[in-house]
């Protein structure tokens, strides 16, 4: 029998977060904790970097989006870990004979700096989607509510294979 005829997709992913008033929070980022500094506001543990990959992952492959598949409205999901998330998002792609090519991030933060923990948000972020990640940080440079440091934003593109 000879393999199904595999064509690309791409996909586009974003989320953003306000920073948040509780002093407990964690900050997660990619799937790498960044003790000190302030957690972000949200459901999950509000890794905004692993949620547009989700996205960007999802979308392509006609599997909705991550609030469809993951809804803030479910209680078994406050505080999930959103790379478990992302973990359910590839099982759903490959058991539909799709894979992960490659994927982009665009992180646009005031606070904290990317570059120090960039190698580590990669290799967690590859680890889990199973193919090369790229990461980058960028700052707003004090436009609009990311640049007054009120949360941070971040874009994400998948490249995808798919059966045809």
């Amino acid at each position: 029998m000879t393999a199904p005829s595999m064509g690309l997709r791409v996909g586009h992913g974003f989320d953003v977060h306000p920073f948040s008033e509780n002093p407990q929070r964690v900050l997660v980022l990619g799937g790498v904790a960044f003790p000190g500094e302030t957690g972000l506001h949200g459901h999950s543990d509000s890794d905004v970097i692993a949620h547009a990959v989700t996205d960007a992952v999802l979308s392509p492959a006609g599997l909705g989006d991550i609030g469809a598949l993951f809804p803030d409205t479910d209680p078994a999901l406050e505080g999930a870990d959103s790379i478990v998330l992302l973990d359910e998002a590839i099982e759903r792609l490959t058991g539909m004979g799709g894979r992960v090519v490659n994927v982009d991030v665009t992180v646009v933060a005031e606070r904290p700096k990317i570059a120090p923990r960039r190698d580590e948000i990669i290799e967690r972020l590859t680890t889990a989607v199973g193919a090369p990640v790229t990461v980058k940080g960028k700052r707003a440079e004090g436009l609009g509510a990311v640049g007054r440091s009120e949360g941070i934003a971040c874009w994400a593109v998948a490249l995808i294979e798919m059966p045809i």
